[in-house]
């Protein structure tokens, strides 16, 4: 009982001591408390002057370029989807990479504008000497070729082979089967088998029948269709089987595999090419024909260079460039596709220099044409047409048809100063002169000193007369 009034009394001392004491102290040791002092009265702060705002301000620059940048997606499907989105927005969006010789790429332009600095791409039909446009040169060129036939149906027909037909490699085993033909008849012109050929025969089927241009061919050499019937037809089909057997042997076709695979019964009359008498007795025009057959080559438009001369003008650097300079075919569209496809898996790993400049060469291959001009000393501008592909020495070769004094040396600088050389064997596209340029011209600087040397002065006029009466407002 006494210790429980004892702890009553602790409790209610404990409660009455109040913060900060101990119970085994007596009241009276409490110390005094001590009144808080009163705080001083703040100055105002003055704003800081101009000098220290300015030194805040450069740290305050200097710490942001301390700043770690963010980095980018490391991980190989993050790079392939940053590099998708990036192509996605150049598909909308036309890029402005620069290229020597240019300040932009620059923008297509509707065909028919007034300010175009070419209308479009032209070609020239090496048969009619006609201008064409892209669109119109394969069906002019088809239509020139037959109207020859009535001229010269040998020329005609070797030229329909060689055009009308897109499978070089189909074309080239049939020229060779046509010559092997030929070639039997002259080795062995006594031999009267040599001189027929037959129609259904497989090898004919499959090689020759499948050209557009070949029945023409062998009706203009001197052959002629005719109804034969198969030797010993009453022998239960032997002999026609070993006549598809001599045919095919004549081109070098296996003999055994000739014998099992057409082997049948003689149904009447087949048809034959045979060739006519006046004909055999001519074997030098007949090797002459297949001579002519197989160096032949596919008649093509030339890319028309459209010269044209401008006065002096500031707008020299600046190309309104028509469509068909940016115009993709299919098999251009599939090759871009794939080259962009290629982008993604390079862009997920590390390049070296040398590996950047080949990709960015072979960006610079997409443009099939270039538009080039020339700045003369005077100011002038000559101006041309070009594939993308060629090489250097066009380009020469173009300015010094338009020079009045073609046999003095010159050169032609691209931007920057880079000298290009004539025999150089660099394409446009690897110049970087695409899709448009300009160049300057200077005369060789040793040869003029010799002229002047000798007391002689150069041609004031640089260009030909003829070009200069056409001269253009280049607006």
């Amino acid at each position: 009982m006494k210790k429980f009034f004892q702890e009553i009394k602790a409790d209610i001392k404990f409660k009455s001591a109040g913060p900060g004491q101990k119970l085994t102290e007596s009241v009276g040791e409490r110390a005094p408390k001590e009144k808080p002092n009163q705080p001083a009265l703040r100055q105002p702060r003055q704003g800081p002057t101009d000098e220290a705002q300015m030194a805040a301000a450069a740290a305050l620059a200097r710490l942001e370029q301390k700043q770690p940048r963010s980095r980018g997606p490391t991980s190989q499907e993050s790079i392939r989807n940053q590099v998708r989105k990036e192509l996605r927005a150049e598909a909308t969006v036309s890029g402005s990479t620069e290229a020597p010789g240019t300040n932009t790429v620059p923008e297509a332009k509707e065909e028919g504008s007034a300010h175009l600095a070419v209308p479009s791409v032209c070609f020239t039909c090496p048969l009619t000497g006609a201008t064409l446009r892209k669109d119109q040169r394969d069906a002019h060129i088809k239509e020139a070729i037959l109207s020859h036939f009535s001229t010269d149906p040998v020329a005609a027909s070797i030229m329909k082979i060689h055009t009308f037909n897109r499978d070089r490699d189909r074309v080239k085993l049939g020229v060779d089967t046509i010559a092997k033909y030929l070639d039997n008849i002259c080795l062995h012109p006594e031999e009267e088998k040599y001189r027929k050929i037959k129609l259904q025969n497989r090898v004919f089927q499959e090689r020759i029948n499948c050209l557009e241009g070949t029945h023409e061919f062998f009706e203009a050499i001197g052959f002629q269709k005719a109804l034969l019937p198969v030797p010993d037809q009453g022998k239960g089909g032997r002999a026609g089987s070993w006549l598809c057997w001599e045919e095919e042997s004549r081109v070098g076709a296996s003999p055994c595999g000739s014998r099992v695979t057409s082997v049948r019964a003689p149904e009447g009359p087949d048809e034959f090419y045979v060739l006519s008498e006046a004909a055999l007795a001519q074997p030098q025009s007949l090797q002459r024909h297949k001579e002519q057959l197989l160096v032949a080559e596919p008649v093509r438009a030339t890319l028309a260079r459209q010269r044209r001369v401008f006065r002096p003008s500031p707008m020299a650097s600046q190309f309104d460039l028509p469509g068909d300079f940016f115009n993709l075919t299919a098999e251009e569209i599939k090759r871009e596709q794939r080259l962009r496809s290629e982008a993604v898996e390079r862009l997920s790993v590390l390049r070296t220099k040398a590996m950047r400049e080949r990709e960015e060469q072979r960006e610079m291959r997409k443009y099939t044409y270039t538009l080039l001009r020339v700045r003369l000393p005077d100011g002038c501008l000559l101006q041309g047409t070009f594939y993308a592909r060629e090489r250097v020495a066009a380009l020469y070769a173009f300015v010094r048809e338009a020079l009045q004094s073609d046999w003095l040396p010159f050169d032609l600088l691209a931007s920057g100063g880079q000298r290009l050389s004539e025999d150089q064997s660099l394409a446009f596209n690897e110049c970087g002169l695409v899709p448009s340029a300009l160049l300057t011209f200077s005369w060789d600087a040793a040869v003029l000193e010799d002229i002047r040397a000798a007391g002689a002065e150069p041609d004031s006029s640089i260009l030909k007369p003829e070009l200069l009466a056409a001269i253009e407002k280049l607006s």
